[in-house]
């Protein structure tokens, strides 16, 4: 079984500032610094790093060399990945406070030049039983679930940027939500967290559902039962990452069988090594590193 992570490719400069800007405000920042980003490369990496066999699949610009590089750097497939000569790839501003807080302008490029037929080529390499990872910054998402689910793909959905046009999704083909509390809210249409498990534990009744909480950690109901787990005690650097490497690790414990508080546990350990240090993909810890590690609960 492997992971056919379709999402997103991005090269990311990040603006470290002492304050977000304001509207009409102009404002100096402190350092700048360039890495390879996007929610789809972010995730591969993390699955990867996490132990799975990763396959990506998405479109790049004639700049995009230095992302298909990164992959490489940590033996992600690449096999998958469209070249588009005539448009720039998909890149992010981002801005880092001074407590690790980030806000983040994305201008979509290749990303949303991903066709149908794009679709029926990368997919028809993979089959029944493999796990396909999605985000929510690529063209042709909705295509791709509804493909993904005739082919008998487990799909995972993190659901990211949350826009309406998500929304016309056929979301109940998911088998796994990952996503945060202003997500859930979003879909669910309930405020409160406990609430919106609920709702969309009745919406989508054969679906699998992670809430990340921040800092009051995170829930998750596997079909059967909910499961809590806090998060450990580190110093936020850079949060830009932190979903993404829980997403990475999340799947590889699935994919390896883990026990459901096992799972959160190495995700958030994970996601907890990966805000104490800069940048995305980079940041993202290796297994041996989460292993390892001696955090502890807040």
């Amino acid at each position: 079984m492997k992971i056919l992570n379709f999402g997103s490719l991005n090269i990311d400069r990040a603006y470290s500032v002492e304050n977000f800007v304001k509207p009409g405000e102009t404002i100096s920042s402190l350092s700048m610094e360039t890495f390879c980003g996007g929610k789809g490369l972010n995730q591969a990496i993390a699955c990867k790093k996490a132990g799975s066999d990763v396959y990506m699949a998405g479109k790049v610009g004639a700049d995009g060399a230095v992302l298909l590089s990164k992959l490489k750097e940590f033996d992600v497939d690449t096999d998958h990945v469209l070249i588009e000569d005539e448009e720039f790839s998909g890149h992010a501003i981002i801005q880092i406070d001074s407590v690790g807080q980030n806000n983040i302008i994305l201008y979509g490029g290749t990303n949303r030049l991903i066709t149908r037929a794009d679709v029926d080529k990368v997919l028809a390499d993979f089959e029944a039983g493999d796990i396909l990872l999605l985000q929510n910054e690529i063209s042709s998402l909705d295509y791709i679930i509804e493909k993904g689910y005739e082919k008998g793909m487990i799909i995972a959905l993190n659901p990211s940027p949350m826009d309406k046009n998500l929304l016309r999704c056929d979301l109940g083909k998911v088998s796994y939500f990952i996503m945060n509390e202003i997500e859930a809210a979003a879909i669910s249409g309930c405020r409160d967290t406990d609430t919106a498990l609920e709702e969309l534990r009745k919406k989508y009744p054969a679906s699998k559902i992670v809430i990340t909480l921040g800092g009051d950690g995170v829930k998750y109901f596997d079909g059967e039962k909910v499961y809590t787990h806090g998060i450990y005690n580190v110093q936020a650097v850079d949060t830009t990452a932190a979903g993404d490497t829980f997403t990475g690790y999340f799947l590889n414990g699935v994919l390896e069988e883990m026990e459901p508080m096992d799972i959160l546990s190495m995700a958030s350990k994970a996601s907890a090594i990966a805000v104490s240090r800069p940048g995305a993909a980079d940041s993202v810890p290796t297994k041996d590193e989460v292993l390892s590690s001696t955090l502890r609960l807040k």
